[in-house]
């Protein structure tokens, strides 16, 4: 389980920090390096998640969405220096239960 997590949130630094560079590169004018990287690191994220040992995988890409969600608030608080209010953090955490429930509900 801890490889399983671990894989979740290196694929959604992948996505996001990639996402990033070219967001920095195309609307703030960094160079072209930036956006050069950022596309490599968008690449590792497509790959990341075919790690994961879950055999569906519907079920990866949804519970990563929850996973997604909290990193991007983290993201956005530490990165950008957006403080996450309430909601934020009500929304990151209802995430952590739908990922839990995706993940490792009993199925039947």
């Amino acid at each position: 389980m801890v490889i399983a997590i671990l894989l979740f949130i290196v694929a959604g630094l992948a996505e996001i920090g990639g996402g990033y560079l070219v967001w920095l590169w195309l609307r703030e004018a960094r160079p072209l390096w930036y956006g050069l990287v950022g596309a490599l690191i968008l690449v590792a994220y497509g790959i990341i998640p075919t790690l994961q040992k879950f055999p569906s995988f519907g079920r990866v890409y949804a519970a990563y969405g929850g996973v997604f969600i909290v990193l991007a608030v983290l993201w956005g608080w530490l990165v950008d220096k957006k403080t996450p209010d309430l909601y934020d953090w009500l929304g990151a955490g209802i995430c952590v239960i739908g990922v839990s429930v995706i993940l490792w509900a009993p199925r039947h």
